[in-house]
């Protein structure tokens, strides 16, 4: 007999947290009808300063199937948090969390880039991706390497040898998703083998905390500077040198209305 649901909430206390975010984010998307063209990443809109989007599309999930397949994966993928012993747990899983976030976000852009130069591939220039599993295919690559007799439980009753869950659920959701983000997931993977293997190394709370407040105000000047949302007491004004901004405070903020070319979707 498992666990009582409580007990395992409080082993896993950042992992529900992260759940309990994309669920009452998607709950919210579904009562406002937002669509993903409106939160979700392309390589168009971050050309045109949404850099925001690097943050929403992540967080955001587009159906409840969607939503339940990523967040039964990164429940089973919890564990992490309790493996203190091996060097990783709750600060551990928060710290790479936020690494994972922005580098496979920064990562799959780099690959639309290099697929729309180099081989001239207009689709990627405008396909949208949205949802968490860059993130969950992060955490089940650092976890094949930390723990490989781990098992990854999907749905309660599909279980993975999690040593190959990543290339078998990249293969797997390719062929019975066709809208899944096959450059999506392999850039979780290899940010994941990236910070396994030691080549992302380093992060403390301290070093965490600073990248969380960079990330936050590239967020809300990525945000004024797209016209995603008019923050009027924040005003950039031109002074000697045009390059730089100088900030100062005015009055309040109005929300606008943000338009973006539709295109393809990807989930991730």
């Amino acid at each position: 007999m498992g666990k009582p649901l409580i007990y395992e909430i409080l082993e896993k206390p950042a992992t529900s947290c992260i759940i309990g975010i994309c669920s009452a984010i998607w709950f919210y998307i579904q009562k406002k009808n937002i669509g993903y063209q409106h939160v979700g990443l392309s390589y168009e809109t971050a050309v045109e300063g949404h850099h925001w989007r690097i943050i929403t599309s992540a967080f955001s999930h587009i159906s409840v199937i969607h939503l339940v397949f990523n967040m039964s994966a990164l429940w089973s993928l919890g564990v992490v948090e309790q493996l203190g012993h091996l060097g990783l747990g709750v600060a551990y899983y928060l710290q790479y969390t936020l690494v994972l976030v922005v580098l496979s976000g920064l990562l799959v852009l780099g690959m639309y880039h290099f697929l729309i130069q180099r081989f001239k591939i207009e689709y990627f220039r405008r396909v949208t991706a949205v949802g968490y599993s860059c993130v969950v295919f992060g955490w089940m690559t650092i976890l094949s390497v930390k723990q490989p007799s781990s098992k990854l439980d999907l749905f309660g009753f599909v279980s993975l040898p999690i040593s190959f869950a990543p290339f078998e659920s990249l293969i797997f959701t390719s062929i019975i998703v066709p809208q899944a983000s096959f450059l999506g997931h392999l850039s979780g993977i290899i940010v994941g083998y990236a910070i396994a293997w030691g080549l992302i190394h380093g992060m403390t709370n301290y070093w965490a905390v600073s990248m969380l407040g960079w990330i936050a105000l590239v967020f809300i000047f990525s945000l004024k500077q797209s016209g995603a949302y008019d923050f009027n007491f924040l005003e950039i004004e031109s002074v000697t040198d045009p390059s730089l901004p100088s900030v100062r405070f005015i009055g309040n903020g109005r929300t606008l209305q943000s338009t973006v070319p539709l295109g393809g979707i990807e989930l991730v």
